[in-house]
């Protein structure tokens, strides 16, 4: 049984006994129990039993109790985090990107960014959506844009357009439960835009500090070699948790 909190939502068991603390939302179709928190004892059981089809994320170990009945990975990922009053981005951040480009705000349709956002994680891409593009444009871009899977887009996210004014590369920075939250930094292939990806993302930490944000986190993949940009921007590890889908 689910119960209701302001924000977090608490499972119990068959008992009353609450076993699960989490935020509900949707993950590629399937109900999500993000930030999931165990807060009382066996909380697997319930879990199988009340939530068959949901993405759970939450610790490795939770993952990994629920993976031996049954579950499968969605994603598995570390969460890092960077201090932007501790370690405030350098004056040179804030500098333009590459010749012929432009940075623009996060505001242009989903459809129009999905393009480059959909080359950017194609097959073989540990974050690829394994759906078709109507699926993926629905189920994970759209909503994202619209502030509705991980909290409202945020003005220091920025788009970059090419002479056509194409999208060529995105950075999305939500308010995830008022947490500045990176979803998604992403760009076109192609030498021309080699190294674009960090350099928005250079732009972008910028601007959050001027804006105020004390602090900027997000989740890298497990297999994503991005992880070694994000280190190198001053980014540490603070946590790695499992997503699964309950059988």
């Amino acid at each position: 049984m689910t119960e209701n909190d302001d924000q977090r939502q608490t499972l119990t068991n068959a008992h009353g006994v609450p076993v699960l603390t989490y935020l509900r939302g949707v993950r590629e179709g399937h109900p999500w129990a993000d930030l999931a928190e165990v807060v009382g004892p066996n909380p697997v059981d319930t879990i199988v039993s009340d939530m068959s089809g949901w993405a759970v994320s939450g610790s490795v170990e939770l993952g990994g109790q629920l993976l031996c009945r049954g579950a499968r990975v969605m994603r598995h990922a570390h969460e890092m985090r960077t201090d932007l009053i501790a370690s405030p981005p350098p004056a040179d951040w804030s500098s333009r990107v590459g010749d012929g480009l432009r940075v623009v705000p996060c505001d242009r349709a989903a459809d129009a960014v999905f393009p480059a956002w959909r080359a950017a994680f194609a097959a073989g891409h540990p974050d690829h959506h394994q759906g078709s593009d109507e699926q993926a444009l629905n189920e994970r871009l759209a909503p994202l844009l619209a502030g509705s899977v991980l909290g409202p887009v945020l003005p220091c996210s920025a788009l970059v357009v090419d002479e056509t004014d194409h999208v060529v590369a995105g950075a999305i920075v939500t308010d995830r439960n008022g947490l500045p939250w990176i979803a998604d930094v992403f760009r076109q292939p192609g030498e021309r835009y080699a190294g674009l990806g960090a350099d928005l993302l250079r732009r972008v930490l910028s601007d959050a500090a001027a804006d105020g944000l004390a602090e900027v986190a997000l989740a890298v993949s497990d297999a994503n070699p991005a992880r070694r940009v994000y280190e190198k921007l001053d980014f540490e590890l603070t946590s790695t948790s499992l997503t699964v889908v309950v059988p």
